[in-house]
């Protein structure tokens, strides 16, 4: 069985920032790591499901709605993806994130918050989400990061796969 290729990001050395995590036909999903793995704290879910109504919100009604495929958290909770069709680079998503954190830090309610829209619409939490949106916009805006530094992964039937 092959590994997954986010499986092979060594997540040691991962800094908040934006990595281009995959490139697929037309398709490139971003990872927008808002914390550092292992060293900080996940995002609490209650907050980053805030950030996930707010950010999508956001980009499914921003200049690029058309080319946005999808707007998640990941399961680790230390970031989201952001799936767009099209050829968008790094810088490009910066650009866009940093508007969206902009945004989200001025709202004063989370969007779709009712039993009718969401499927746990308790878990909710505008506080905290603006707090890790201005702590994230403050890294992306003095301390970007955008490079994986890859593992080298030996599976169980000892095939070694490796992603420099």
């Amino acid at each position: 069985m092959e590994v997954i290729q986010s499986f092979t990001i060594d997540h040691t050395h991962l800094k908040p920032g934006i990595y281009v995590s995959r490139e697929d036909k037309d398709f490139i999903t971003f990872d927008l790591r808002i914390t550092e793995p292992n060293k900080e704290p996940a995002v609490a879910p209650a907050a980053i499901h805030s950030i996930e109504h707010l950010m999508a919100t956001w980009f499914r009604n921003s200049r690029v709605k058309e080319d946005v495929v999808y707007v998640g958290p990941m399961g680790c909770l230390t970031g989201m993806y952001i799936i767009m069709r099209g050829t968008y680079t790094v810088e490009d998503m910066r650009g866009l994130t940093i508007e969206c954190l902009q945004w989200i830090i001025e709202q004063t309610e989370v969007p779709a918050t009712r039993p009718e829209a969401c499927g746990n619409y308790l878990l909710h939490d505008l506080p905290m989400c603006k707090w890790e949106c201005e702590r994230y916009l403050h890294r992306l805006q003095n301390d970007f990061h955008c490079e994986y530094t890859k593992l080298q992964i030996t599976l169980d039937d000892g095939m070694v796969f490796a992603d420099a």
